[in-house]
């Protein structure tokens, strides 16, 4: 019998090692991702954060620059990354998003191959998949934002440590840190595991000095970054209760052969989430996304947990969780699974105005609304705004005195305003009472719709409905 020719030892070497547990944990994150990417029928739905690296990725280099310099660097690499996407299509929703439906592909691949180093083949199968199934995580590989791409970053820095592999390690952990710097928590999580390390001790302080000109400048726009938070609430502190009474159950009685896994996914499951909760108490700066990636730990329990599993027992619970997760992940590709819809909004817009129509935005930040629908906004007249949010280098623009809305209102036959949906506070600022005071003293209300997140109000004159 004729040997292999060595062309063929090497193909049939290829074809091993794309074992399951390196394809499958992607290939289902992948398809997940894909699934509903649109989120709605028709032209699919935005919400406002959606919106904002939208328009804020669509403007010039130079724009973006010096909007950096005044709010949201903490999002800066993620701006200039979706700019470069912008540039290669149409920039519409497939393009909004992908980035982090390829993301959270990647993410799944680094969570098997931390279970995989740690613990074995069934349990990176196991543990890669748990990740792309998760409802969170597939919130967010459907989101125009940067905490997909975060994740990664951190899951492939936590392979990287395990394999002592120092320099790329810092690399890789520094740029999830640039994408949101509270991936820096991840440097605390590793300490169990990796203090001793002196390859780790240095690459840790590589990270932080990394990472220092960006929270300088963060520092400065906290307030205006982060001001519209609160402390967290007992709904945050029940699921960090859930959280940490699943991982302790999964982590309890773990084998000599899984201790490796246990120490680095619990503190990545407990510790970045609790820290930033606490330091909330004090700094309101918590919000679940932040540290989206401190899942990877619950994933690495579980996989871990039902590879070693014996009997039937295990199979059935995950076959009961996965009829309420299957029903969640439905619900997370409509419009309705997020605060509000954007293009809803501009839709309704469209159907109401009239050329030359004024448009109010109670309050100015909703003025995000149509950022992202340039057709809807150009044929408006935005009688409150002073200046562009280009020409402010700011987000969402600044506005006139009360005393020029008022006379611009005075001037406006028709009015539509953009308004939060009902029982919201009102904000106190003089230039928004300027506004509803004219609206009210001299306007008739003649439509109120509400649409997801929103209501979008048509006032005219006395007499001026029909």
């Amino acid at each position: 019998m004729e040997a292999p020719s060595p062309v063929r030892k090497q193909q049939e070497a290829v074809i091993r090692r794309i074992a399951p547990w390196r394809v499958l944990p992607p290939f289902v994150a992948l398809l997940l991702g894909l699934w509903g990417l649109r989120r709605g029928p028709d032209g699919g739905s935005m919400w406002r954060d959606e919106s904002v690296t939208w328009q804020v990725a669509h403007r010039p280099l130079t724009g973006l620059w010096e909007l950096l310099g005044q709010v949201d660097a903490v999002h800066g690499l993620h701006y200039l990354l979706m700019h470069g996407v912008f540039a290669l299509g149409d920039g519409g929703l497939w393009a909004l998003r992908l980035p982090s439906v390829a993301g959270t592909a990647l993410a799944a691949a680094g969570v098997a191959a931390v279970a995989h180093r740690a613990v074995g083949e069934r349990a990176a199968l196991l543990a890669g998949t748990a990740y792309a199934v998760l409802p969170p995580v597939q919130m967010y590989a459907q989101e125009g934002r940067s905490y997909a791409l975060v994740a990664a970053a951190v899951i492939w820095a936590t392979y990287l440590m395990l394999r002592g592999r120092w320099t790329a390690y810092a690399l890789v952990l520094l740029l999830g840190c640039w994408l949101h710097e509270f991936a820096v928590l991840a440097l605390l999580a590793h300490a169990p595991a990796a203090r001793h390390s002196r390859g780790w001790r240095w690459s840790a302080a590589a990270v932080v000095a990394g990472l220092l000109p960006l929270a300088v400048v963060s520092a400065r726009q906290a307030q205006q970054q982060l001001g519209w938070l609160g402390r967290p609430s007992w709904q945050d502190w029940a699921a960090y209760g859930v959280l940490t009474a699943a991982v302790l159950l999964l982590a309890r009685k773990a084998p000599t052969g899984e201790r490796d896994l246990v120490r680095v996914a619990v503190p990545l499951a407990l510790l970045p989430p609790g820290l930033l909760m606490a330091v909330s108490l004090v700094h309101p700066w918590y919000v679940d996304r932040y540290v989206l990636y401190s899942l990877t730990g619950l994933a690495l329990l579980a996989g871990a947990r039902l590879a070693r599993a014996r009997g039937v027992w295990p199979w059935l619970l995950v076959a009961a969780l996965a009829v309420p997760f299957g029903m969640w992940s439905v619900w997370l590709r409509t419009p309705d699974s997020r605060k509000d819809d954007v293009l809803a909004v501009a839709a309704a817009v469209r159907e109401r105005a009239r050329p030359g129509d004024a448009v109010l935005f109670m309050p100015s930040r909703r003025r995000e609304w149509l950022l992202s629908s340039p057709d809807a906004y150009g044929s408006l007249r935005d009688v409150a705004l002073d200046r562009t949010p280009a020409r402010s280098r700011s987000l969402q623009g600044t506005e006139r005195t009360p005393e020029a809305i008022r006379a611009a209102l005075a001037a406006s036959p028709r009015v539509i305003a953009l308004l939060d949906p009902a029982g919201q506070p009102l904000d106190p600022y003089p230039h928004e009472a300027a506004k509803r005071e004219a609206l009210e003293s001299s306007f008739t209300l003649c439509s109120m719709t509400p649409v997801r997140g929103a209501r979008v109000a048509v006032y005219a004159r006395p007499g001026g409905c029909g």
